[in-house]
Formats: C-alpha cells, structure tokens, sequence
C-alpha cells in the first residue's frame, strides 16, 4: 500500500495536482466510476491529442513537466508517459514511469543522421495499476502519425500491455525491445538526459535540432 500511495502522488515532473492536470483529465476521464474505463479514455485523448515530436527533447526540466507537455500539445516517448501518468494520479489511479531501450526501425533519415543510430535509448512508457495488477500503457505514437508511417496503432483495453508492435502493417520490422531499465515514481531527470548525452552526442549540439517528423513521414511514404 505504501508503494501505491508512492505511484499516485503529485512530484516535480508528475505534477498530478496541477489545474489543467486536473482539467483534461476530468474531462476525458468520462462519466464512469471505473477506473478501468477512466485510463483508458485518458490514454486515447493523451494518444492522439499531444502530437509525437522526437524534436521536442527539453534540455531543461521544466520542459519535462506533465503541465508544460500539456500546454505545448506535443512530445516524445518520455513526454507523453509523464503526462498520462499525471492524468491518471490526477484521477486517483495508480501510475509510474518504465523506460526500455528500444531498437526502432522506423525512422526518418534526417533523425536517423543526427541520433546516429536507431537504438532509441530510455524509451518511456506508463506503468498502471489497474484491478490489482500492473499494466503497461504506451502513448507515444498519435494515430494521423502511424498513419502516415504506415504503423499499426498502438491499442489499450486496461487489462493486456500495450507496447510496441514487432512489426509494421505491411510486416516490416517496427520495434524491437532491448534492455529494461525499470520502474520510477518520477522522472529520473539526471540519468535520462546522461544517457541521451552520451549516445546522441549530434542530437544535442548547438542547442538541439528541429524539424517536423509528421511532414517527414508524409515524404517518405507519399501515397499516405
């Protein structure tokens, strides 16, 4: 019980108790009193109403605030996991954060030049605590971009993990999943942007880099 108190707290990134925290996730959490139901209505609306940025790595760690995510309505991997795990303590539903090492084989060229390689380090997703059991829940892909991409949308029932597929839909290689590197009550601010650091070094020059991936997945695939 003390671990669950633990994972439905407010912290400095899971900022559950902030107003427009509480805001959206009342309002998609629907009439229901169950909280199955309730986490996964606020997975679709955080899922395909905060848009995937990989370009939108915060070098600071108020970027990384479910809050500042919220009001800026786009984000990576790591971005969207703290906000669904806000909306859902915002809910008194148990959630924390889970980070893996992710090999993707989907990607643009122009992310692909500056990361350096397609082994996403620290890939984020939300861990919940649903009908006495843990559920993984992964909101990073919003569905206009797996459409543009041509991958299969990542679903959420509240019962079964919702994690990367191992392939695209036309049965190419998507994701494949490569080291596990746990659970965490709040973001580990420290040791994600450490690892980032050192395995993107290009990433990181000059300020970061910009770009538009929806607009780059489009051009890859133009029959989209």
């Amino acid at each position: 019980m003390d671990q669950l108190f633990l994972y439905g707290a407010p912290t400095f990134f899971i900022d559950s108790d902030h107003e427009k925290i509480i805001a959206f996730s009342s309002r998609h959490a629907g009439p229901s009193d169950n909280p199955v139901k309730k986490a996964v209505s606020i997975f679709y609306a955080v899922r395909d109403q905060i848009r995937y940025d990989p370009y939108e790595i915060p070098n600071h760690q108020e970027g990384f605030k479910a809050s500042r995510i919220l009001t800026e309505s786009k984000g990576f991997c790591v971005s969207k996991a703290v906000l669904l795990a806000a909306c859902l303590r915002a809910q008194s539903i148990p959630a924390r954060l889970g980070f893996a090492d992710v090999k993707n084989h989907l990607t643009t060229p122009k992310l692909k030049a500056k990361m350096g390689t397609d082994l996403f380090k620290w890939h984020g997703y939300t861990d919940i605590f649903l009908e006495e059991k843990w559920v993984k829940a992964t909101p990073t892909f919003n569905l206009s971009m797996c459409q543009a991409f041509d991958v299969l949308p990542l679903e959420f029932d509240g019962r079964e993990d919702s994690v990367f597929h191992p392939f695209d839909a036309k049965g190419q290689r998507h994701m494949e999943y490569v080291e596990d590197h746990g659970h965490f009550a709040d973001l580990p601010w420290v040791r994600l942007m450490e690892a980032y650091r050192i395995a993107y070094p290009g990433y990181f020059e000059s300020g970061g880099i910009s770009g538009d991936f929806n607009a780059e997945a489009k051009a890859l695939h133009p029959d989209k």
